[in-house]
């Protein structure tokens, strides 16, 4: 699986019955219940943003994200100011709030003017960064501010068709009960991370089905929104696109383009897959439209349930077909696969015909009465150079050479190999990308790193290998920076 990361365009939060705009902010407060200040005695806040999605939609277009599998996912993940200790837990803020506990939070998406998906109800972030309750002295604090976007207004010369966007006591032009409610996450302890789940919501925008959002909201529920007889204000923080640590939230998206190419371990009675790979000067380039695919014997005679098999794009320039079990065939024996239907820019091409050598069941399996002892390995890369500083502009391919270890040439064919992608924040481990598998071609092992979403800082890359029951970690075994290119 890889990821993509998309960030905010924007965010703010809008405090109830207030013009005051905090969107440069670095942290959001969302808060129910009494605020203790002289101007606003009970309110609540929600949370607005929007999300560039231009990287996104590139990797969708040309073919990187995979049409193999329909397991592509997306998950807002914005992270909870209090998460890092559990002394924060059942104890106030600075501005004297209490930590919220046992409560919902909703991800709404921001309802079109009357309903119709040509009117988007567009806003501005603002340049504000105190809230109402950190007002000194208003005309000498240039961090106050009551310009747009605020709880009545988008931008300097428009209303939000509802003020607040919504009405929590379903009335008004748009009530509660109208919102698309995109997911719900409930917080038990209130130190918990947001992980809202817009899988259905961006693939609608991809599909070209859903179009011109202006973007969603979090808040709490009505029902926690109106709660009265309240002595003091509940609230919980999350970090926001003006943060100054590593802890910036964005749209994390998984989607498996992982290669695990068979040409060379071609196995009788298991399912195979086989890979077509194009460039046009060394870089991958698409077909038109996906090929078909032929299974051919060593006679030549296309063979019977075996033809016109249908194949996927995994990523971009890559196309997989998968082979049913083939049985009832001598080994070794040797077989051609003839893709077919190939057009580039609208011109045909000949079919391709490849090679491949059936191995005997026993390639695969180890059946007898001996234990299978584990491995030990080592490793060399290529395509990232030990604490080399890169542009967050690049396209990095790693390649992994992976052999037995303590021998120069002994080089394994056939590893379930791993990579993880973090950064260290003192002791703490912050995870960048989960454990993936390293994509395994007749030629090499190697993964792409795309550094154009990810933020500035220093990287570690970690591997994993399993073998015969074990798990062996191999820690910070590359070390990089990505940097700003301005």
């Amino acid at each position: 699986m890889s990821i993509t990361n998309s960030y905010f365009s924007k965010n703010n939060t809008l405090i109830s019955n207030s013009f005051t705009n905090t969107g440069r902010n670095p942290v959001t407060e969302l808060f129910f219940g009494n605020m203790i200040t002289s101007q606003y005695p009970n309110g609540y806040s929600r949370f607005i943003f929007d999300l560039d999605l231009t990287l996104l939609k590139e990797k969708y277009n040309d073919g990187t994200i995979s049409s193999c599998d329909a397991d592509m996912k997306h998950t807002l993940r914005m992270t909870n100011t209090s998460t890092f200790s559990l002394e924060f837990l059942n104890s106030s803020t600075s501005q004297g709030r209490q930590r919220a506990t046992s409560f919902d939070l909703i991800l709404f998406r921001i309802p079109f003017i009357d309903d119709n998906p040509n009117q988007p109800q567009l806003w501005d972030e603002g340049v504000g960064y105190d809230f109402a309750d950190l007002q000194y002295n208003i005309e000498l604090d240039r961090n106050y501010s009551e310009r747009p976007s605020n709880w009545y207004q988008t931008t300097t010369i428009s209303n939000w068709t509802e003020n607040g966007i919504y009405n929590n006591q379903n009335v008004g032009t748009v009530p509660f009960s109208s919102l698309t409610i995109v997911d719900i996450q409930h917080f038990q302890f209130g130190n918990e991370n947001v992980e809202f789940d817009m899988t259905d919501e961006i693939n609608d925008i991809l599909f070209g089905t859903l179009n011109n959002v202006s973007g969603w909201g979090i808040a709490f529920r009505p029902q926690i929104e109106t709660l009265t007889g309240l002595s003091n204000t509940y609230e919980v923080q999350f970090f926001t696109r003006h943060t100054q640590t590593f802890y910036e939230p964005f749209l994390e998206t998984t989607y498996n383009d992982i290669i695990d190419d068979d040409r060379n371990l071609f196995s009788l009675g298991k399912i195979n897959k086989l890979y077509l790979y194009l460039y046009e000067n060394g870089n991958p380039i698409n077909l038109d439209y996906f090929p078909s695919v032929n299974i051919i014997d060593n006679a030549g005679n296309p063979i019977d349930g075996l033809t016109g098999l249908t194949t996927c794009q995994r990523t971009k320039g890559i196309y997989e077909v998968e082979i049913p079990p083939l049985i009832g065939y001598k080994t070794p024996c040797t077989f051609s696969d003839q893709w077919y239907d190939l057009k580039i820019n609208g011109f045909s091409i000949a079919s391709i015909l490849n090679d491949f050598t059936l191995q005997p069941f026993k390639s695969v399996y180890q059946i007898g009465t001996a234990s299978q002892d584990p491995k030990i390995y080592g490793f060399d890369y290529y395509g990232i150079k030990q604490d080399e500083k890169i542009f967050n502009t690049d396209i990095r391919k790693v390649g992994v050479v992976i052999k037995q270890a303590y021998t120069t040439n002994k080089l394994l064919q056939k590893v379930d190999a791993f990579y993880r992608i973090y950064v260290r924040e003192g002791q703490t481990e912050v995870q960048v990308q989960d454990w993936t598998k390293i994509n395994r071609t007749p030629n090499e092992y190697y993964f792409l790193f795309d550094t154009r979403d990810k933020i500035p800082n220093e990287y570690y890359i970690d591997l994993k290998v399993e073998s015969s029951g074990e798990v062996n970690t191999y820690k910070k075994q590359i070390k990089f920076q990505i940097v700003d290119y301005k």
